[in-house]
């Protein structure tokens, strides 16, 4: 079956399949979606926020700077707003221009510094990054950008996949 271009509606009735789990279509454009949703390929939700500089994937981002967000400078902030997603599974104000996808919740790769430990809270650490807290460090809900889901055992910058949930 070739190509090709349609205009004008098109109605369907009862149940039609597009594609099959062998024949995807590979992108489909519209203006308005209106079903369900059962899967997603990617793993957090995220919004698009105007950066005052360009933000690596990972990077731990509050509000501020310049333009919208800006890089959490401070150790132990409680200003942590978000992680910069470099693939979100739902992406809102996703036709803002010149925006950074921040990451408010959902599993994300996040820089940090340091030794981390599955299930250890992270918290930031300056620079745009994140570290595991200590156990005799005053930490909250303010504070904490979300939980390990992985090991990382080097002290240099490294990336580990977490589970970001911003209060």
């Amino acid at each position: 079956l070739g190509g090709g271009t349609m205009t004008g509606d098109i109605l369907v009735s009862g149940t039609v399949n597009f594609g099959s789990s062998g024949n995807r279509i590979t992108t489909v454009y519209a203006t308005t979606f209106n079903g369900t949703s059962t899967a997603a390929q990617y793993a957090d939700l995220a919004e698009n926020f105007r950066p005052d500089t360009s933000y690596a994937p990972g990077t731990i981002v509050a509000l501020g700077g310049v333009e919208e967000i800006t890089a959490v400078n401070e150790e132990l902030s409680s200003n942590v707003f978000g992680v910069v997603s470099s693939r979100p599974a739902y992406l809102m104000n996703s036709a803002q221009e010149g925006g950074a996808p921040v990451a408010v919740a959902g599993r994300v790769p996040v820089r940090v510094v340091g030794m981390v430990n599955k299930g250890n809270r992270l918290v930031s650490a300056g620079n745009g990054i994140a570290r595991a807290a200590q156990s005799d460090e005053l930490i909250n809900a303010f504070n904490v950008i979300g939980r390990a889901l992985q090991n990382k055992n080097t002290i240099e910058e490294g990336t580990v996949e977490a589970f970001v949930t911003i209060s």
